[in-house]
C-alpha cells in the first residue's frame, strides 16, 4: 500500500460528492512520548486508510494531534484500532457539532516537530504539568464570577466570529505569538483564577501548563474545548455562553453554535461570519464576506484581485511572478466599512 496520496484534489472532492454515505468528523489529541514519529505515522496511515479515514493528523515526538472524518458505519471500527495503540486507549474523541462528509478529501499524517507549533525554548518547561479540566457546567459557574479572567487561546480570526461571554481575546496571528505574549499581558492578574479555552482542547492544555510554569497558580481549562462545551450544553441541557460560529481548520471553516451574528463583513461592514479565502489564488487570504459582496466581488478581497481572476490563465501567473501576496486585510480583522 502506498503510505501517501497520490490522487488529484479535484478528482478526491469529485469522489466525496459522489458519496452519500453519512459522514462523522472527529478530533482528539493527546500528549504522550512517541519515540519513533516516522514509524508511527506509517502504521497509522495504514490502519486509518482501510477504514476510509480522511483529514490531517500530526505526529510528534510529544504526541498526536488529530481532525479527520470517516464513513458513519465505520467509527466503531476506527475507535477499536485507536484502543489498540496503548497510549490511545480511552482517549476522548470530539465529534463535530455539524456533520458533514466534505470537511477533508484525503488523508494527511506528517510528522511534525510539534504537534502544536509553540515557540517554546525553555528545557525546564513540562507540558504535562497542566492546569485543571473543567467540564461544561463547572466553566459556566465560574465564568459567572465578575473577578475570573477568561481567556480564549485562539487567534484572532477564530475569536471574531465567535467567543465566551466576557472572554479576552488577545489579537495574535498565531498560537505561538499569543503564547509568549499573554505571560505579559496577563501579569497584573497572577492572582486571580485564570479559564482557558480554546476549539477542541489542545492548545489551552499546553497554555495553561505554560502559565502555571510561569507563576500562576490558579489556572484552569475547558476539557475538551468548545467542541465538546458544545455538545455537553446539549446533552445536559445546560445554558450555552459561547455565542457565534466555532471556526474549524477544515473546509467547512465553521460550527454554528448560536444565531447570534457577532462578526461584520470585511468590505462592507454589515452582520457577517461566513470566511472565505480570495478567489484569486495568487492572494488566497482569509477575510469574512458577506453574500453580497461575494456577489459583487466575485469571491475577491479586492478590486484588484477581481481584475486579476478575469485575465487569462497566464496572464495570471504573469502577473504573480515577483510579486508579494497582497495584504488588503488581515486575517480576520475588520478594518472598516
Amino acid at each position: 500500500m502506498l503510505l501517501h496520496n497520490r490522487v488529484n484534489r479535484e478528482e478526491l472532492k469529485a469522489r466525496m460528492q459522489a458519496d452519500k454515505r453519512p459522514y462523522t468528523t472527529i478530533s482528539f489529541y493527546r500528549y504522550h512520548p512517541i519515540e519513533n514519529p516516522a514509524l508511527f505515522r506509517d502504521s497509522l496511515y495504514v490502519s486509518l486508510k482501510e477504514i476510509e479515514v480522511v483529514g490531517r493528523i500530526y505526529v510528534a515526538e510529544e504526541g498526536i494531534n488529530a481532525q479527520i472524518a470517516l464513513p458513519s458505519e465505520n467509527v466503531k471500527v476506527f475507535e477499536d484500532t485507536l484502543g489498540k495503540i496503548d497510549f490511545l486507549i480511552g482517549i476522548r474523541l470530539n465529534k463535530a457539532i455539524e456533520e458533514s462528509q466534505l470537511g477533508f478529501y484525503k488523508l494527511d499524517i506528517k510528522v511534525r516537530p510539534k504537534i502544536v507549533a509553540d515557540g517554546i525554548e525553555d528545557p525546564t518547561f513540562n507540558p504535562a504539568a497542566t492546569g485543571n479540566y473543567l467540564e461544561a457546567d463547572k466553566w459556566n459557574e465560574m465564568m459567572s464570577d465578575p473577578e475570573t479572567v477568561v481567556i480564549d487561546m485562539r487567534n484572532h480570526y477564530e475569536s471574531e466570529v465567535g467567543r465566551f461571554e466576557n472572554a479576552r481575546c488577545p489579537q495574535s496571528d498565531t498560537f505561538r505569538d499569543e503564547l509568549q505574549g499573554v505571560i505579559d499581558e496577563f501579569e497584573q492578574e497572577k492572582g486571580k483564577r485564570i479559564l482557558m479555552y480554546c476549539t477542541g482542547g489542545i492548545r489551552c492544555e499546553k497554555a495553561s501548563a505554560w502559565m502555571k510554569h510561569k507563576g500562576f497558580n490558579e489556572v484552569y481549562h475547558l476539557k475538551g474545548g468548545i467542541i465538546h462545551y458544545v455538545n455537553q450544553v446539549k446533552e445536559k441541557g445546560l445554558e450555552n455562553k459561547f455565542h457565534g460560529v466555532n471556526f474549524v481548520f477544515d473546509q467547512r471553516l465553521h460550527e454554528r453554535v448560536s444565531n447570534e451574528i457577532i462578526a461584520n463583513c470585511h468590505q462592507c461592514g454589515k452582520p457577517a461570519d461566513t470566511h472565505v479565502n480570495c478567489a484569486n489564488t495568487g492572494c488566497h487570504i482569509l477575510f469574512i464576506q458577506c453574500s453580497e459582496c461575494a456577489k459583487k466581488w466575485e469571491g475577491c478581497c479586492s478590486e484588484v484581485c477581481l481584475d486579476v481572476i478575469k485575465m487569462p490563465l497566464p496572464e495570471q501567473i504573469a502577473w504573480r511572478k515577483n510579486r508579494p501576496k497582497p495584504s488588503i486585510f488581515s486575517k480576520g480583522r475588520f478594518p472598516g466599512p
